[in-house]
């Protein structure tokens, strides 16, 4: 927004007392500006013989050289194929300002590969415009600042209806005044979005550059009252996670030469297997028992060799299935599905979802440990189920294979959870 960038809006602060140079004790107060691209952070010392201290941060970024470069680009028929395209993506203002935009579709930004066009932030107001038909919040999280455009909706432009005497009357004899309930309603969710400079914002919409300069078009935002600082404790320790687990690693959009995804045979496996397990109510397999189901994904493909090389051999068909077969098992692992009670020569796994004895032995513990007085209150952990359940029925465990259980017993209102990983039993 050009109008928002070029106001500039001031307020102080009040630092904690420190030593002027003459050494007089006194209260500093700290003015910052903010205006186009800059923020301008000004320390005014108690005394007058002190020259104030002035601190220039330019914290929008020159949206010309912010150009994907056609050759990188993924093509966007393959966009729909990373989950982050239809999200709301929590990053970093300073990531936002850098992203590069697409050059197939204006409006289309990315990170690091990843295709972006609507985020959600939360940070705080350091500078607002209110105008007719929107506000303008200027939205700092800490690593840089970007202009958010919230338009007002229907309850800013609406009048609230005066009240008929009938009605002051009802109040009057103590009887619900709807008018004035109404009124109640409307002012509680103006206050909601009318926010002042220095309180909490939270905002989510798509991405636009408007005059060279990177904003969000709010689909969604409100102020967010926080007094101990829990949502933003809990925010940053998600974000980072996010990063990790998703925004800073490569998405998978190119398909290989056959034109299947790498993993497209494992996955096939594991969806064989699955269905095997539902068509005959299977509760316990060895490997060879699915080993045939897999054949129909191997495929033979001859080796050719030119006339001055010599053959190289690859891997046997039986070898690949075998090799299929373990990976998927290791899959259906991870994932809870299948787990090994004992772990010996002979493979055999047990299908969680079927183990009659399992889910006896997780709703037993919560019921025994729930009439406890230190799990009555909140319940028992997931970690202190899990370590039971190892205990009384197997060391394999693993806590996907749990909480596959812990699921299907609460479908079936054997267990309720509490809250966040917690559960009891009445």
């Amino acid at each position: 927004m050009s109008e928002a960038s070029s106001q500039v809006v001031v307020f102080r602060r009040t630092l904690r007392p420190f030593v002027a140079a003459e050494g007089a004790r006194g209260t500093a107060y700290v003015n910052v500006s903010y205006s186009g691209g800059e923020k301008t952070t000004v320390i005014v010392p108690p005394s007058a013989g002190s020259p104030p201290r002035k601190q220039t941060q330019i914290f929008h970024h020159d949206m010309q050289r912010a150009a994907m470069d056609p050759a990188e680009e993924p093509p966007s028929m393959l966009w729909g194929l990373d989950p982050v395209f239809s999200a709301f993506a929590r990053l970093y203002v300073r990531d936002i300002l850098v992203m590069t935009e697409s050059t197939q579709v204006p409006g289309i930004y990315f990170y690091k590969l990843h295709p972006i066009y609507k985020v959600d932030v939360l940070g705080t107001v350091v500078y607002k415009r209110e105008r007719d038909d929107f506000f303008c919040y200027g939205v700092d999280d800490g690593t840089g600042v970007i202009n958010c455009l919230c338009w007002k909706n229907d309850l800013f432009k609406e009048e609230d209806p005066a009240p008929s005497g009938a009605q002051h009357s009802d109040g009057a004899q103590g009887g619900f005044n709807l008018v004035a309930e109404l009124k109640k309603l409307r002012e509680t969710q103006r206050s909601r979005c009318r926010l002042e400079i220095g309180e909490l914002l939270r905002v989510r919409g798509p991405v636009k550059t408007s005059r060279q300069q990177r904003e969000i078009m709010a689909s969604t935002f409100y102020k967010v009252d926080d007094p101990v600082m829990a949502v933003q404790l809990a925010w940053m320790m998600d974000v980072p996670q996010l990063y990790r687990l998703c925004y800073d690693k490569p998405p998978q959009l190119q398909p290989d030469a056959a034109g299947d995804s790498p993993i497209s045979s494992v996955g096939k496996a594991t969806n064989i297997i699955k269905d095997f397990f539902k068509q005959k109510s299977v509760t316990r397999f060895r490997p060879y028992d699915v080993q045939d189901l897999l054949q129909p994904l191997i495929t033979c493909q001859p080796q050719t060799a030119s006339a001055d090389q010599e053959p190289v051999a690859g891997p046997s068909a039986c070898q690949q299935l075998r090799q299929l077969l373990k990976e998927a098992l290791q899959v259906l692992q991870d994932e809870g599905v299948v787990y090994r009670k004992v772990k010996s020569q002979d493979e055999v796994y047990n299908v969680t979802a079927r183990d009659t004895d399992l889910l006896i032995a997780v709703k037993d513990v919560i019921r025994e440990d729930s009439r406890r007085e230190k799990y009555a209150e909140k319940g028992c952990h997931i970690l202190h189920v899990l370590s039971a359940v190892r205990q009384r029925h197997s060391l394999n465990v693993s806590k996907a294979t749990l909480q596959l259980v812990l699921k299907s017993l609460e479908c079936n209102s054997d267990i309720v959870s509490t809250s966040e990983d917690h559960y009891t039993a009445f």
